[in-house]
C-alpha cells in the first residue's frame, strides 16, 4: 500500500487548467503540469484493495495499484514498466479516455475518487522526458507478413504488438497522414498531434512500416493484400455516421461533426490558413451532447464563433450518480468539459423538427420542441414549439458501424444485426486469416477498448501464424464492459 492514510487525509486534487481567456486564443492542450509531489500525493490515495474494482473498470487490466505504489515511492522506472506492460499508449488514454477506472474506485464508495488518469498520464510523461521510452524491435523476424488496414488505436496497438513479435506489418491508412481519429478527430486543444508523432516514431524504429494515402479496396483491394499477406487485421472503425433525416437538411450550413473537426485540426497545426467550414463570427448549434460535440464547441471557440449552442435530447444528468447506477458501473452524470468552461450555452429535452432555410439555402435557424421521457420514449411538449437562429449545425450523434465498402465484400466478410463485422472469440472472421478488432467489429466505443482489442487481437493473429503466442489477451470479443 502506498500511504495508509492516504484516502483519509488528502483530498482530490487535478491539474489546473489554463484561465480561460488565455487558452482560447490558441491551440494547445489546455492543463498545466501538476507539481510533482503533488502528484505523488494523489497516487498515495490508493488503498491498494483486496480486490481492485478499478482493474474492472479498465478493459486493459491496467496494474493500476501496482504503478500508484510506485510513483508515490518515486519509483519512475519501474512505473512505466508496469504501465507499458498492459497499455501500448497511455499517452493517448491517459488525455482521451473518460476513466471507467476511476467510477469503479473503491474510494469513490463514499468519497472522491483517486485521479488514476492523472498518474497514468504523468507516468508516461515523465518517461519521454527522461528519454526511457526505446524501441523494443524483435531479436529475430517470422518470415511472416501481416497487413493492418487502419491507423487508428485499435491498429496502431495490433501493428506494434505484431511487430514485436517478429512479423513484418504494414500499416494502410487513406488519409495523408497516420493516426485516424487521433489525428483528425481529437482537437489538438485535447491532444496535441506531436504525442501522436513520437509514438509513431518509436513504432517505425520497431519496424512498423506505413503506408498512407491508400484507399485500400479501391487502390489495392482486399484480394490483392491476401495474395501478398500472410494475414489482414482491419481495423477500419465505426466511421459510419448517424445522420438526421428532416426537412432542411440539405440546407447550406448543416454538416456532419466529422466533416468539421478535420479541418479545424488542420487549421491547428496551420496546415492551411483557414478552414473551409469555418464558424468565425456564426452562430452555431451543435446536435449531440457527448464528447463529440464537446470538440464542436471547442473548435468552434477558438476559430471565433458569435455564438454556440449544444443540444441533447436526454434531460440533464444529475450532479450526482442515480441509484440506477451503482459503483462500480460508469453513471451518467453532469459532466463539464474544458470546452464548457470556455463558452456556449447546453439546452437539454430539445428536439429538432426542421432546419430552416433561405430562398437561397443557405441555413438561418433551427425548429425546436422541447421533449419528456415517457415510457422509454421522447414526448413532444405541446407549445413548446421555437426557433433559434443559426449559420452552421455540426451533427454530432454518433455512429453506426464500419462504412459498408468494397472492401469488405472484397474481404468476404459479413455484418452482423447492428451493422458490426462479425467475428468470433478469436477476433476471426469466416475469412481464413482476415481478423478484425476495434469499433470496426465491437460499434462505438471507447478509446481504451480499442486499444486492448488491438492487443488481443494480435494475440490471436500471432497464434494463427506461428501455432503459439506469448502476447497478452486482455479481453475477448464477447466480454461485456462496464461503459459502452
Amino acid at each position: 500500500m502506498a500511504d495508509p492514510k492516504g484516502f483519509l487525509n488528502t483530498p482530490r486534487e487535478l491539474p489546473k487548467r489554463r484561465p480561460v481567456d488565455v487558452r482560447i486564443k490558441d491551440w494547445k492542450e489546455v492543463y498545466l503540469e501538476q507539481d510533482f509531489t503533488h502528484l505523488q500525493k494523489q497516487a498515495g490515495r490508493c488503498m491498494d484493495c483486496g480486490i481492485p474494482f478499478c482493474h474492472q473498470g479498465c478493459p486493459l487490466g491496467n496494474l493500476i495499484p501496482e504503478w500508484n505504489e510506485l510513483i508515490w515511492r518515486n519509483d519512475k522506472s519501474e512505473a512505466i514498466d508496469r504501465l507499458h506492460a498492459t497499455n501500448n499508449f497511455p499517452e493517448f488514454t491517459g488525455r482521451l479516455c473518460p476513466a471507467p477506472c476511476e467510477t469503479a474506485c473503491v474510494v469513490g464508495i463514499n468519497a472522491e475518487a483517486v485521479t488514476i488518469k492523472q498518474v497514468e498520464l504523468r507516468i508516461i510523461e515523465e518517461a519521454f522526458l527522461e528519454k526511457v521510452v526505446k524501441p523494443l524491435a524483435p531479436d529475430r523476424l517470422s518470415g511472416k507478413t501481416v497487413a493492418v488496414i487502419g491507423s487508428g488505436p485499435a491498429g496502431l496497438a495490433a501493428a506494434q504488438q505484431l511487430t514485436r513479435a517478429g512479423h513484418t506489418v504494414a500499416v494502410y491508412e487513406r488519409a495523408d497522414k497516420i493516426g485516424g481519429l487521433l489525428r483528425y478527430g481529437i482537437p489538438e486543444f485535447k491532444m496535441e498531434k506531436s504525442i501522436v508523432d513520437r509514438r509513431l516514431h518509436q513504432m517505425e524504429q520497431e519496424g512498423t512500416r506505413f503506408r498512407t494515402g491508400v484507399n485500400v479496396g479501391q487502390d489495392i483491394t482486399g484480394a490483392q493484400l491476401r495474395s501478398k499477406y500472410d494475414a489482414v487485421v482491419v481495423a477500419i472503425g465505426a466511421t459510419n455516421w448517424r445522420d438526421l433525416d428532416l426537412p432542411g437538411r440539405d440546407a447550406i450550413g448543416v454538416y456532419q461533426a466529422m466533416e468539421y473537426l478535420p479541418w479545424g485540426n488542420k487549421q491547428a497545426l496551420a496546415e492551411i490558413e483557414t478552414s473551409p467550414i469555418n464558424a468565425a463570427g456564426k452562430d452555431v448549434v451543435i446536435l449531440g451532447g457527448g464528447d463529440t460535440g464537446a470538440d464542436c464547441l471547442g473548435t468552434a471557440i477558438r476559430q471565433g464563433a458569435k455564438s454556440i449552442t449544444q443540444l441533447e435530447i436526454m434531460p440533464r444528468p444529475t450532479n450526482e450518480r442515480p441509484s440506477s447506477q451503482p459503483w462500480p458501473t460508469y453513471p451518467m452524470l453532469y459532466r463539464v468539459s474544458s470546452a464548457h468552461e470556455e463558452a456556449g450555452d447546453r439546452i437539454y429535452s430539445v428536439s429538432t423538427q426542421e432546419f430552416l432555410k433561405d430562398v437561397n439555402g443557405n441555413l438561418t435557424g433551427l425548429k425546436l420542441i422541447e421533449t419528456q421521457l415517457v415510457n422509454g420514449k421522447f414526448e413532444p411538449v405541446a407549445g413548446s414549439e421555437r426557433v433559434i437562429p443559426a449559420d452552421l449545425v455540426f451533427l454530432a450523434l454518433g455512429f453506426t458501424g464500419p462504412e459498408k465498402s468494397q472492401l469488405l465484400k472484397q474481404l468476404e466478410v459479413e455484418v452482423d444485426e447492428r451493422g458490426n463485422i462479425k467475428r468470433d472469440q478469436d477476433y476471426a472472421t469466416a475469412t481464413e486469416g482476415v481478423f478484425i478488432c476495434g469499433d470496426a467489429g465491437r460499434g462505438q466505443s471507447l478509446i481504451v477498448w480499442a486499444i486492448a482489442e488491438g492487443r488481443s487481437a494480435a494475440a490471436s493473429v500471432d497464434k494463427f501464424l506461428t501455432g503459439n503466442t506469448q502476447l497478452p489477451s486482455p479481453i475477448e470479443p464477447t466480454a461485456r464492459p462496464l461503459m459502452v
